[in-house]
């Protein structure tokens, strides 16, 4: 028998190539992740999996990879702070927008419906803060970009209305015209 590799061939074994092509996978969905994080999912089917799938937005991703190529994937980059949830069973949600709730509220939804409260996210990664477990109803209560632009656009406004209150009320005090004065009254001599 032959050998396709030699002894000091510098191609990598198929199997630490796969790795490195899961890592390079994972490189790439957190290049336009916005936030980062992972699922406990342990005794999930695979039909559960894909009916989370299924109710997530297009700008979201729920990806079950080994948590060895999700550490080696973060490393020296922003998202590194989610290594420490980078064990048990895990399924990564990787967000490409900045509508957080809209993006963790199908799973929720998902726990509810199977009742499943203690596969709970483990951690998150948002705009370089670290999120615990119990830190998530912080990131589920951020209003969504709609909601920051009205509040923005109510702020704007408010003062420009002001301004022009004032002035047509300037404006209808000057068209009316003065009051009539009243002749005084003669004075008896």
């Amino acid at each position: 028998m032959t050998s396709v590799r030699t002894v000091g061939s510098t191609l990598p074994s198929i199997r630490v190539a796969a790795e490195l092509a899961r890592q390079e996978l994972l490189r790439r969905e957190l290049a336009e992740c916005q936030l980062l994080a992972g699922i406990w999912c342990h005794g999930f089917t695979v039909a559960q999996l894909r009916s989370i799938r299924a109710t997530l937005p297009p700008t979201a991703r729920l990806v079950v990879a080994k948590n060895s190529d999700v550490a080696a994937a973060v490393a020296g980059t922003r998202w590194e702070a989610v290594r420490p949830f980078a064990s048990g069973m895990n399924a990564w949600l990787f967000v490409r927008s900045d509508e957080i709730p809209p993006a963790l509220r199908p799973y929720r939804d998902f726990q509810k419906e199977w009742k499943l409260q203690l596969n709970d996210f483990t951690g998150a990664v948002f705009e370089g803060r670290l999120y615990g477990p119990d830190d998530f109803a912080q990131l589920e209560a951020m209003p969504t970009r709609v909601q920051s632009y009205q509040y923005l656009l109510g702020c704007l406004q408010m003062p420009a209305v002001s301004v022009l209150a004032a002035l047509r009320a300037r404006q209808e005090a000057m068209a009316q015209p003065p009051p009539a004065e009243e002749p005084a009254p003669a004075a008896d001599k």
